[in-house]
Order: C-alpha cells, then structure tokens, then sequence
C-alpha cells in the first residue's frame, strides 16, 4: 500500500498492522543488507520473507510473481530471507506490488510465510567467482545402476540384534554400522588388533573390482563404514585422522542427494552436489587438509538448471533454489593404515606432530574439577578487573533483544556484569551468573540476578519466552556438558521460546577475513594495552602478548616470571596437559588455557586493586582459563541432539559461532 492510497481513507486494524511489518522489513533489509528502498515504482521489487533462507523455493515463489507479468529475473541468494525480482515493465511491478504484497504462502514443511514487497531501483546481487573443486577430489556421477543402488541398501539389516559387533549404539541421530573394523567416534580412529568377523560385505566385492579396474580407487578398502540420515541431520566438519587410513577415502551416496561443504584453513568454504548413486573420492590435499562436513538442515541450495548435478554450487543467484533433502545412507570405504603417516601437511598430520596431544578430563568428576580451577576460581578472581572491559554489547544480541515482544520474560544464563540486562526496558529479564562477584555487580547496577550454574538454573522448566548465552558453553569441559547446558536452555523455555547461544570460534579468519581477535594482534603492535582478552568483541583492550611463531606449548614448564607474577593459578597451569595458547593469534587446538592479565589500571572507574574478593593482587598477575574452541558446525551438531529443538539461525559473528534455537 503506497501513501497515495493512505492518504484517501483510514487504514483499519488488519491494514495498520500490514504497514507496519512492510515498514519494518523495509527497515530491517537496510540496516542489516544495506538494500536501501524507493518509495516509487520500479522494475524491480525485494520480496521479504521470500528467500532460500527461510524456507521458499524457486518452484515456490516464481509461480506466484508470474500472476503479475513474465518475469525477467529472480535473484535468490544463498541463506538469505529475501529475493529480488524484475518485471518487463514498471506498470507489471507495481500490479506485484500492489497484489501480492501481504499474500500467504505455504512451504514444503507446511508453515505458512506472509511476503513483503518494496521497490528497489535495480534487482542485483555481488556474485562471488566461480569456485574450483579442492585439489585432490572428484565426483562420479552414476556410479553404479538402480538395480545396484536397491540390492546395497537391502543388504544393510538395520532390525539386527544390537548386541552385534557391526551395530554402532552411540550415536543418536543416525544409524550407523561398521564391516572390516569398527571405527571408534571417541578417538577418531580404529583398532586395528581387532578386525570385526566376516570383513566387508560379499556384496560390495564385485563394485570395488569395477572402481579398481576403472581406476578410481588405487587400494581395495578393508574398511567399511554404512551411515543412514535422516533428512535434517548432518555430521560436523572433519578430517579422516592421517594415521588411521591411507590417503584415499571415497564415500557412496545413496537414496538422496545432498550438499557437502568443504572448507580449507584460510576460511575458503567450497560447497559441493553429490547426487544419488554418485562416487565421492578425496586425495591428497582435499583428504588431508580441508574437512568436509554436513550442515544440519532440511534443504540444500542447488542449482536450478536440470543440467547442474554433481559438484560446486555455484554463486549465480538467478540459478538457484532448494532441494528437500530424503534419506540418505553413505557407504565410506578405507583402507586402515599399517605405518604412521608421512604426508605433506606435517602440521595438521597426527602421525608427525610433535607435541603432545591434550589431556581431556575422563570422568564428569575431573570435568568438574577443571572448571573449578580453570573457569569459577579465575572470574572470582578478575571479576572487577573483568567487568571493566565488559561495556559495548554485540549488536546481533542487542537485535535479538529488541526483537523480542514487550513483556517477554528473558533470563541471560551466564549473565557477567549484566550488561545484556538493561538492553530492552520493555522486557522482563533476570541475569544468573556461576561467579558471586559478578553477580554482586549486576546488583550494585540495579538488575535482577542471582548466583548458579548454568547446568541447574533454578527457574521452573517452561517459564521463558526467550533465554541468551553469551560466551558461556565454551567453558563447559567435555562435549556431554556442553549438551547438558543447551539442554538446560530448552528446558526454560516455552514452547515456541527462543534461545540465543554464542561460544567461541576455532575460525578466527572466516571468508579471508580476520576477526577483530587477530585484527587487535596487528593493531597493538607496539602498544601496552590495559585489559586481557576474552571471547572476541568490539569493547575489549588487550594486553599484547608477543607471538613467538610458536604454536600452544603443552604442559607448558614454569618460568621464575610464572611464581613473580603472583596470581592463584599461575603456578597450577603447569599441572594441566591442556596448551596455553598465545593471545591474539589463531588456534591450532580445540581445548586450550587463554591467559587473562591482569597488567595496568583495570579501568577509569576502578582501582588498581584489589581485583578479587576481598583481596588484592599484583596487577601483573595472570590467569589461564579453559575454554572448548568450537568448529564449524560443532555447535549446529550439538543442537541437534536435543530434543524437541530446531535451528532457526547459524552465522560467524567477530570470531564467534552463532545460533538462534526454538523450542518446538
């Protein structure tokens, strides 16, 4: 509706409410996309809520434009929740405008999606170059016949008894069973004084002959893995470990398609088509170095075009569109390794690496422990000193915040100085904190906040409309912990309750660009900063630590500077088997101590010391703190083990992996 036509009468209720959802998703597509609006007729309209990243497909909305004119283009890009269309003429457009604006539609999983349009001077799009396959990989299409693709799948009995060796009972969200050995999840590896009984299927002998003689394969496999997933499911980014099979592994597709993501070191993400009866094989580089992971999620961008099936998508944003993903099972063929690996890629290769690998706690016992002296002890001890960093919050928090409706109940799980707390005066929101100090902060601030652990809040199961947790899971020792915390968030929450989660990235470069992290390595070059770092953001100072070239030391040995420095755990990291990672630079291990330093005034409002409760401290004092570094996908992974849980969100913020979850 244009202000010609609400000049001319008074809007009613329906009518003001549709203005005001057009007028904010006007607003939201500039703040957030930079796609500024016109207010007078074009050729080319956006269309809000109508994009591949929420849901709605080329098939889907291109039908409905179409009642208005021939359309000469839709752009669709990638994860995104709008598309761009253009008409022949601006009399069609408008008719677009005028028509469809506010029109329901429903997609392929039944929910039904209301479009807003808005005028923009030119439909376009920055394309990305076209992307090369990761040295060392290839894909087969049509690899084997129907016949061949029907007799495999049958010969997998899932019914069997589970006290069978080749049934795998760990993991939740797929069926997996294993032939030659067994590969152990825990480790990431085989064992290979134990061979399961009867090998690899006498089904598969026939096939592999063929992939030899037609020299695809080099080696005949002895190891088989068989995984079965459900759509929506996926597996986190990974490396095959070097030194548990030789350099080639190819994985079968069966049953459906599916959109492979491979991403090397410096960030480069290439996403790759492998269809249905397709032959994936990766050597050299893209077995070694890249990892290849699948994004949990119900549809893949693909190509449009009937003739696009098998490897990258490609950026063209007028050829794609969505594909629902159906049962998939994968049949990946090893061979297990008999000698330690000599590869190119020394530093990413287990078999060459010299230093010692980390030591994760064994039992929830020592978990426990860990965190104690490496997470609990060590805020009580910086909690003023960390505070006065802690003052610009980040703006998709304050987005997700001042998105939510007025008098939504809000708790912040892992709330700091609160600075989350007073963010939306229109909520309701109580901060809970595991550190006294921090909390006895939030009070002295005037929110409401009280102490516990983010593993056990005491708020009845149902009762928030939203939850945040800002840099919290990342200090959680083991994977199941990690689980257990989320799991915690969805048990506050209603249904239909949002919770918003950030945890630290091993990414630090993403798109080959730096996180201010690393950004903050080169800018305090020769500088003394005031504060240590923390999980990335735009409020901190740090405290240069110089980068030896070195990567994290493990069981690090202490220096005489370690019992000078004076703080309570200096001494007590040299206990731990984890490394000490070097601030500012990127990290080569998931599970770390990030130091804190205590050096210089802790801020314009705050004494030199004391710093901790009811104590003082040497300002030059250092801290070492745990966190679990995540991985792309690691977190999306790990949501996806709850229960009565979907993603509605994942993205890279500033060094930080990101998801908005709802409860269902």
């Amino acid at each position: 509706m244009d202000s010609n036509h609400q000049s001319n009468y008074k809007l009613n209720k329906t009518e003001k409410k549709f203005l005001r959802k057009q007028i904010k998703a006007r607003h939201t597509l500039l703040r957030h996309e930079g796609i500024e609006t016109v207010s007078y007729a074009t050729q080319s309209l956006v269309v809000a809520n109508g994009g591949l990243g929420n849901g709605v497909s080329r098939n889907q909305l291109l039908p409905v434009l179409e009642t208005c004119g021939p359309v000469d283009a839709l752009l669709m890009p990638p994860n995104k929740p709008y598309s761009f269309v253009s008409y022949k003429t601006a009399e069609e457009s408008k008719k677009a405008y005028v028509t469809l604006n506010g029109k329901e539609i429903v997609d392929d999983l039944g929910q039904k999606i209301i479009l807003y349009f808005n005028f923009v001077e030119k439909a376009q799009w920055k394309e990305l170059g076209l992307q090369a396959l990761p040295p060392g990989l290839m894909v087969v299409e049509e690899i084997i016949s129907s016949e061949d693709e029907k007799m495999l799948l049958e010969g997998i009995n899932w019914t069997e008894d589970t006290g069978n060796q080749n049934v795998q009972k760990s993991l939740k969200h797929r069926r997996v069973k294993h032939f030659g050995y067994e590969f152990h999840y825990e480790n990431n590896n085989v064992d290979r004084g134990k061979p399961l009984p009867g090998g690899l299927p006498d089904i598969c002998d026939g096939i592999l002959e063929k992939w030899l003689k037609k020299g695809y394969i080099k080696h005949k496999p002895d190891q088989l893995t068989v995984n079965q997933y459900e759509p929506g499911h996926g597996i986190p980014a990974h490396i095959d470990t070097h030194s548990a099979f030789e350099d080639e592994i190819v994985s079968l597709s069966l049953g459906s398609e599916v959109v492979m993501d491979f991403k090397h070191p410096d960030g480069i993400t290439v996403p790759v088509m492998l269809p249905r009866r397709s032959l994936l094989v990766m050597t050299g580089e893209s077995r070694y170095l890249w990892t290849h992971g699948i994004t949990p999620r119900k549809f893949d961008t693909v190509q449009a075009s009937t003739g696009h099936k098998s490897g990258i998508i490609t950026s063209d944003v007028g050829d794609l569109t969505l594909s629902k993903r159906g049962i998939r099972t994968s049949f990946t063929f090893r061979k297990v390794r008999q000698t330690p690996c000599n590869c190119s890629y020394p530093l990413v290769c287990d078999s060459q690496m010299k230093a010692t690998p980390p030591s994760f706690p064994e039992s929830e016992r020592e978990a426990s422990q860990l965190e104690q002296e490496y997470v609990h002890r060590v805020y009580e001890e910086i909690a003023g000193h960390f505070s006065s960093t802690r003052h610009t919050p980040w703006p998709h928090v304050v987005e997700f915040l001042k998105a939510l409706p007025r008098g939504s109940l809000v708790a912040d799980v892992g709330c700091g100085n609160g600075k989350y707390l007073g963010i939306n005066k229109e909520l309701y929101m109580i901060g809970c904190d595991r550190s006294p100090s921090l909390v006895d902060i939030c009070r002295e601030r005037h929110f409401q906040a009280f102490i516990c652990d983010a593993l056990a809040v005491p708020i009845r199961g149902g009762a928030c409309d939203a939850c945040v947790s800002v840099a919290v899971i990342h200090h959680f020792a083991t994977a199941e912990r990690r689980v257990a915390a989320l799991q915690e968030l969805v048990r506050l929450l209603r249904p239909g309750g949002k919770a918003l989660v950030y945890v630290w990235a091993m990414e630090q470069e993403y798109n080959k660009k730096k996180s201010k992290y690393l950004r903050e390595n080169r800018m305090s070059q020769g500088k003394e900063e005031e504060v240590s770092s923390d999980t990335p953001g735009p409020e901190l100072l740090v405290e240069q630590v110089p980068d030896t070239g070195h990567k994290e030391p493990a069981c690090r040995m202490p220096s005489i500077s370690d019992f000078q420095e004076g703080g309570r755990n200096s001494r007590e990291v040299t206990n731990s088997k984890l490394p000490v990672h070097t601030n500012r630079t990127s990290f080569h291990s998931q599970d770390v101590l990030v130091p804190w330093h205590l050096k210089g005034n802790p801020g314009k409002d705050k004494p030199a010391e004391p710093f901790g409760p009811g104590g003082s401290h040497d300002p030059s004092a250092v801290f070492h703190r745990f966190y679990h570094v995540f991985r792309e996908g690691e977190l999306e992974a790990a949501c996806q083990t709850l229960s009565d849980v979907r993603v509605l969100r994942s993205y890279y913020d500033q060094g930080n992996w990101c998801v908005i979850l709802e409860k269902v």
